[in-house]
């Protein structure tokens, strides 16, 4: 009996430390298994850093940049302005007449055909020399538009400002004639300038039906006369100012006009 209980004493205690030494083997593997996860969960922390650290840097690096356009572009704008307004003072002793057949350069040049037109329509602005000092007088190039039938502008330089004041002024007061045809002058401006006093053209003949006396003046702001005050607008002051107003807004509603014409 003691031999038999010596025997499964010793296979009892010889499983014990089996079982012991497999159990300290897969606590092993899994304190491995949980250093490998560790070190995963570590690395996947870090690259979350980076890629956060990243894209923070991405929203700095967009911020400043976008910043950096709109400085461009609001130097951009200033510059334009700047070129334009410098054109416009280049031009200040230019005439534009416009409608003048070309017709009428066959027999005289554009230097005479002006003389003539500045003696059928305003008279009284000649000196006692009867002749306005021109220094040069030409039409515009030409633009390749076989669809445009109408005559090249003609633009005239003065040598005294003071003239070319006086015809412009007389031309605001009526219309000019040459020979029977009907023209046209007006301050030579660059082309930016003439762009954007042509988008008032519609608002400009709706203010004139209403009766509201419009004007554009230099560069290209128009003003009405309005509730016994004269207002001067851009294009984004009149839309606000039309909206405000319920009474006249409907009637500055260009796309619904132009929509119910369609």
């Amino acid at each position: 009996m003691e031999t038999f209980w010596k025997e499964k004493w010793e296979k009892e205690i010889s499983s014990l430390i089996d079982k012991t030494s497999q159990l300290e083997k897969e606590l092993e593997a899994s304190n491995r298994r949980a250093d490998k996860d560790e070190k995963q969960n570590q690395s996947l922390t870090t690259r979350i850093k980076q890629l956060e650290d990243s894209e923070i840097t991405k929203q700095q690096v967009s911020i400043k940049q976008s910043q950096k356009i709109n400085e461009l572009e609001e130097k951009m704008k200033y510059l334009t302005e700047k070129v334009t307004d410098l054109e416009n003072r280049g031009r200040r002793d230019n005439l534009r007449i416009i409608g003048l057949p070309k017709k009428y350069e066959i027999n005289k040049n554009l230097d005479a055909l002006l003389q003539e037109i500045i003696e059928e329509n305003c008279p009284h602005v000649l000196e006692q020399g009867g002749k306005i000092e021109i220094e040069r007088v030409h039409r515009t190039p030409s633009i390749l538009n076989p669809q445009k039938t109408t005559p090249r502008n003609v633009i005239a330089k003065f040598k005294s400002f003071q003239e070319k004041e006086k015809i412009l002024q007389e031309a605001k007061k009526r219309s000019f004639r040459y020979r029977g045809t009907p023209i046209r002058i007006t301050q030579d401006l660059a082309a930016n300038t003439l762009r954007n006093r042509k988008a008032w053209n519609t608002i400009f003949r709706k203010a004139r039906e209403l009766g509201l006396q419009p004007r554009i003046n230099y560069p290209a702001k128009l003003t009405i006369y309005f509730q016994g005050k004269v207002w001067a607008f851009n294009k984004i002051d009149f839309q606000a100012f039309a909206k405000k107003r319920p009474e006249r807004s409907g009637k500055f509603d260009i796309q619904s006009q132009k929509a119910r014409e369609t």
